[in-house]
């Protein structure tokens, strides 16, 4: 239910945009405007302006005439965006290692020791909730809002494309050095180079889905 603090379209946005990133809404999908109202309970007006939200958030494509489609993420999408949020995302770890103290090292130390752990045992789910978490800790220790707005805006639209990059051969350990090495920097003081290691996570991350791609096309060739 919406609260005084929540106008009701804004909580049918957050309904759909779960639908959307659940896989219950597929890409390029056209929205069935009455069987939507019908499963959250509420009538035109709200979805329709939960949907203009969507729209600007980029979840949604709008076709006059024709209703909402769910976007599409293309490889030249994902080629122009991991450039990006790369910048932003190693933005976020030089700042955030000025403002390191102890206390949010100790926790830092426990989280990189589960993600660790997680990376030993195989645990790619578990693996991503706490790179998830590391992310987000980095970007709340920055503590630039227009920074972590923006970063917000670019991860919404890569969950779009439901990219599952830890699964290309190689990538879980990979990424786990690659953590380590952002940390390392960010622990020794050097904001510079734990900028730089960042940007390198997230540019890999983009080759490790090219890999996937071409590895899942050479097997529909054979």
């Amino acid at each position: 239910m919406a609260t005084a603090a929540q106008p009701l379209h804004d909580t049918v946005a957050t309904q759909v945009r779960d639908l959307i990133f659940a896989g219950a809404l597929e890409p390029g999908e056209l929205l069935d405007e009455k069987a939507l109202c019908d499963q959250l309970e509420v009538s035109r007006t709200p979805l329709r302006e939960a949907l203009k939200l969507l729209v600007s958030e980029g979840l949604l494509r709008h076709e006059p005439r024709r209703g909402c489609f769910v976007e599409r993420i293309t490889d030249r999408d994902l080629d122009d965006i991991f450039p990006v949020i790369a910048l932003l995302e190693g933005r976020a770890a030089f700042e955030a290692t000025h403002k390191l103290s102890a206390a949010d090292r100790a926790v830092l130390d426990v989280m990189h020791e589960q993600l660790t752990h997680c990376a030993q045992s195989g645990d790619i789910a578990g693996y991503y909730r706490m790179n998830h978490q590391i992310h987000e800790a980095f970007i709340t220790l920055a503590d630039n809002r227009w920074l972590a707005q923006t970063i917000a805006d670019l991860r919404r639209i890569l969950r779009l494309a439901r990219l599952q990059q830890l699964s290309a051969p190689g990538r879980l350990a990979g990424s786990l050095q690659e953590h380590l090495h952002i940390y390392e920097a960010m622990v020794a003081g050097n904001a510079d180079a734990a900028e730089q290691a960042m940007r390198n996570h997230l540019l890999q991350q983009r080759k490790a889905l090219q890999r996937m791609t071409t590895l899942s096309l050479s097997r529909i060739a054979l």
